[in-house]
């Protein structure tokens, strides 16, 4: 099978990165040291390319309610252009489809940005849910062709200030920027450029969204302004560091979201009607979504791993990993309801059983470890 290439693939090659088959893309894992990416984003300034992610526009006079249908979450929050919202798109049976990100520009304008492994299934979705109820939507991929957006998330303590001596224009309209905001840039020595305040590692900095055919001159802008390229092994230690869901993990078609600590993203408050909503309204909440660290020598924390509590109900690790920030073993976990912070609970590792105790999500947040 030949992997997919985003338009960052020579330039990671010039930068020495391995490179991997992360579902089916050819993309970075580190470019030397992991370790140092991983601490140059909680220190400084790190960037990612994300542009194997896809850019999907949603045009037409009906796109609210649209949305209002097809997401948990519900996009009536989104009432200032430039605001954005996370959100889950369910099946019919509660299960998550894809977790994605929002943004609002118009009222016959939104932009998605949804997960790399999931979006040509997204999109048939979405396409399926617009024929279904007649709402004449303009459903635009910008991942190919001439329209097509690339993407690199520039993260930690300095990156704003790095990415505006790239992007001198974004800086009026970006420095007073909340998180979870967007703005369009028209006018960047890269063309139009979307720059979002939204992200994925606990750190703070922008994504931002420029003309494919102009992305790996401001890559090598970023590296000439001293931001540290990061690939998919720092991404992944940041974000479990951070208590943040990679989809496919921690969740996919068959797992409730309730169980995977995305309550905060679901709706069932007001009257809106949603994909999914009977489902989880009759399933409800039968597991929690918790931090793990690991007490005892002799292990790693892995994905799939039996979590016993004292009650003798079991969970399962989600995501575990060795946290750089930490210096200890750390791990997400859908684990029973009666199980509360601060209990010890046992992992199966191999033909042992390790003591790890219960911790509340986000392990390290800007820069600063909050769970001990």
């Amino acid at each position: 099978m030949t992997l997919k290439a985003t338009p960052l693939n020579s330039a990671h090659r010039a930068l020495g990165a391995k490179m991997v088959d992360f579902g089916g893309w050819d993309m970075p894992v580190n470019y030397g040291s992991q370790i140092e990416e991983h601490h140059s984003v909680r220190s400084d300034a790190g960037m990612f390319d994300v542009s194997h992610m896809c850019v999907v526009d949603l045009e037409g006079a009906n796109v609210r309610a649209f949305l209002r249908g097809l997401l948990a979450n519900n996009v009536d929050k989104l009432q200032v252009p430039g605001k954005a919202l996370y959100s889950a798109m369910l099946n019919p049976e509660g299960g998550v489809i894809d977790d994605l990100i929002v943004y609002f520009f118009r009222e016959d304008w939104f932009r998605l940005v949804v997960n790399a492994g999931t979006a040509e299934k997204d999109v048939a979705w979405m396409r399926q849910q617009n024929d279904a109820t007649g709402s004449g939507l303009t459903i635009t991929p910008r991942r190919d062709g001439d329209n097509a957006i690339a993407l690199v998330a520039v993260q930690g303590p300095n990156a704003r200030a790095k990415v505006w001596e790239v992007l001198p224009t974004a800086k009026a309209a970006s420095q007073d920027m909340k998180p979870f905001n967007v703005v369009i840039v028209p006018d960047t020595a890269f063309g139009e450029a979307m720059v979002a305040r939204t992200g994925y590692t606990g750190e703070d900095g922008f994504e931002i969204g420029v003309p494919a055919t102009q992305v790996e001159a401001l890559w090598n802008a970023l590296v000439a302004a001293g931001v540290k390229p990061a690939g998919l092994g720092a991404r992944d230690t940041l974000r479990l560091e951070a208590g943040m869901n990679l989809y496919g993990q921690d969740m996919d078609d068959n797992v409730n979201p309730l169980d995977a600590g995305l309550a905060w993203t679901i709706d069932l408050v007001s009257e809106r009607d949603f994909i999914g909503k009977a489902a989880l309204q009759a399933k409800g909440q039968n597991a929690q979504f918790l931090g793990l660290i690991l007490r005892e020598k002799g292990g790693i924390l892995r994905a799939h791993q039996k979590v016993i509590a004292a009650s003798g109900a079991t969970g399962e690790i989600t995501s575990g990993t060795f946290s750089p920030s930490m210096q200890q073993a750390i791990a997400l976990a859908r684990v029973p309801m009666d199980v509360a912070v601060g209990d010890t609970v046992h992992v199966e590792i191999r033909d042992k059983k390790l003591a790890a105790t219960v911790v509340k999500l986000p392990f390290v947040r800007n820069g600063k470890v909050l769970a001990s």
